[in-house]
């Protein structure tokens, strides 16, 4: 993996949640290329493992773990395992999160009628399905803080990144649930950035814009492989009218990581979006 920038993690044992998926599985293999020891953690263990495998082909140290970011008896026991197999946790990528269908309405927005219509609208949404998808997200990166973080207190260099998204800064529609829970990722960032700031710990957060992942593909394509109506709205609203490529992501990941380049930025929730949130529509 050709990386944009030169940020020498050698020595580094880096933990990445939600590691199975497409994002947070190339965030590990680019940490594993800076010189990082990677622990794979994902409830998804052959996703992982696939990933860890890719990266010890290439010559890379990646370890994968099955593991459930709502369960602290479980992050507890791969904490274990890590603290085993290569000791303190430096590097904390909270890449675990996602939406579900019980939280999302099928229209944009509410009409006269759709309370008897066969349409799932606000009122249809389930509550089990709004927690989940709260849980997954904000619950999701709380256990794993603190979980790991208690490794990285008063040692120097080590760093929190979170996952946000461009729905923490406007909320998309048909999605307020996963909207809501990511405008959480980002205040808990910045509650997490002063807390930790006298105890030698960084904390920021990366907002992707759109980019393709399984997770969405859905949303964005039809069954024939054209765009969908709300890919064509997406496109409209961002400046530099594509989406992105997830590689593009690694520069801010990697920029938030060098404890030289960034050493006084803590806080911080980076928009990596072609301008979609800079547009404000004329």
């Amino acid at each position: 993996m050709k990386l944009p920038i030169q940020t020498n993690l050698s020595g580094k044992v880096a933990v990445v949640t939600g590691a199975g998926g497409v994002l947070c599985g190339m965030f590990s293999q680019a940490l594993a290329a800076a010189g990082a020891k990677v622990a794979l953690l994902d409830l998804n263990e052959d996703a992982a493992q696939a990933m860890a495998d890719k990266i010890t082909a290439a010559g890379g140290t990646a370890k994968a773990y099955k593991a459930n970011v709502l369960e602290r008896e479980s992050m507890e026991q791969v904490h274990q395992a890590v603290l085993r197999d290569w000791g303190l946790c430096d590097i904390l990528i909270n890449g675990a999160g996602g939406n579900n269908p019980r939280a999302t309405t099928d229209k944009e927005y509410f009409e006269p009628g759709d309370l008897d219509a066969e349409t799932k609208s606000f009122f249809d949404l389930e509550q089990k399905g709004v927690e989940f998808v709260f849980n997954l997200n904000f619950i999701g990166t709380l256990v794993p803080t603190q979980t790991f973080a208690k490794d990285m207190v008063d040692r120097v260099g080590c760093n929190i990144l979170n996952i946000s998204s461009m729905n923490a800064y406007s909320p998309l529609t048909k999605i307020p649930a996963y909207s809501g829970a990511k405008a959480a990722i980002s205040n808990f960032t910045q509650w997490l950035a002063v807390h930790f700031s006298k105890a030698g710990i960084r904390v920021n957060a990366i907002a992707p814009g759109f980019f393709c992942t399984k997770q969405n593909a859905a949303l964005l394509w039809n069954d024939d492989g054209t765009p969908t109506a709300r890919t064509g709205k997406i496109l409209a609203a961002t400046p530099m009218g594509r989406f992105g490529e997830a590689e593009e992501l690694l520069g801010a990941l990697l920029f938030l990581l060098n404890n030289e380049a960034a050493s006084f930025i803590n806080g911080v929730v980076l928009p990596v979006d072609g301008g979609f949130s800079a547009y404000s529509g004329v």
